[in-house]
């Protein structure tokens, strides 16, 4: 599904981004952008943050919105709050998404369903292994 190359992928997965740098990076790829304290302070919860995003996490999330075509909306990145671990937000590997018609559509007709989650949210899976989960009010996403 998802098209980044595996040698970008694995070079870009430990490089970590700026947030100015990230977010300019989405503009220009046409992904919006929303946070519900209207702030990117990384150290506040009610703020969506890029600071520490990995570029494989960045690269992966255009090429969904490619492969889509549809409008994205970044909703949570590596701001506190979320769970910890290695594979997580604060660590740059995950990124949450609006839901919306074309999304959902999109992730449920093109990804394996999975089971569920611990948390009872439905899990889908991509070929390559990035794991997607649909929370009550946005897509979870672990880019791997």
């Amino acid at each position: 599904m998802l098209k980044v190359r595996y040698w970008t992928w694995r070079r870009a997965m430990n490089t970590r981004l700026h947030h100015n740098y990230a977010m300019n990076r989405i503009r220009k790829a046409g992904l919006g952008w929303r946070s519900t304290g209207n702030c990117v302070d990384k150290h506040r919860p009610t703020c969506t943050s890029l600071h520490t995003v990995r570029l494989g996490t960045l690269l992966k999330t255009i090429e969904l919105k490619r492969m889509s075509g549809c409008r994205l909306i970044v909703t949570g990145g590596t701001e506190t709050g979320h769970a910890v671990g290695t594979y997580s937000h604060g660590n740059g590997w995950k990124i949450d998404l609006a839901p919306s018609r074309c999304l959902d559509r999109y992730i449920t007709r093109k990804l394996e369903p999975s089971g569920k989650r611990g948390d009872g949210s439905q899990l889908y899976v991509s070929p390559e292994q990035d794991l997607f989960a649909r929370e009550s009010d946005h897509w979870d996403i672990l880019f791997r």
